[in-house]
């Protein structure tokens, strides 16, 4: 057995391109991706699965349909599976994502 942990400064300093989530590590079906994010993302909904954001740097914005959410450093926000969402950010922002493996 190896036995590392996994450094999340090292592994943010690998990515280079922003709204491209990297894969560091799996538990139960479910996927733990890092992800550096600026700007706005397109308008989209996860039909199948909630989906965890958790802001390590930076602050980012979830917009909805009839509201917002600001996700600050060491915040995180759950959103329900079919519910429509547009991610952004002002800044740079790294988060990490948790969803099951099966989610593209």
């Amino acid at each position: 057995m190896h036995y590392q942990s996994i450094k999340l400064n090292e592994e943010f300093s690998k990515i280079n391109d922003l709204w491209s989530p990297k894969l560091i590590g799996e538990m139960n079906n479910h996927q733990f991706k890092i992800v550096k994010i600026a700007g706005d993302f397109e308008w989209h909904v996860h039909e199948e699965t909630d989906k965890l954001f958790f802001v390590l740097e930076g602050e980012m914005i979830i917009d909805f349909r009839d509201g917002q959410v600001k996700i600050s450093k060491d915040e995180m926000y759950i959103v329900p599976k079919g519910v429509e969402i547009k991610p952004s950010a002002k800044k740079e922002c790294h988060i990490m994502l948790m969803e099951p493996r099966s989610e593209a």
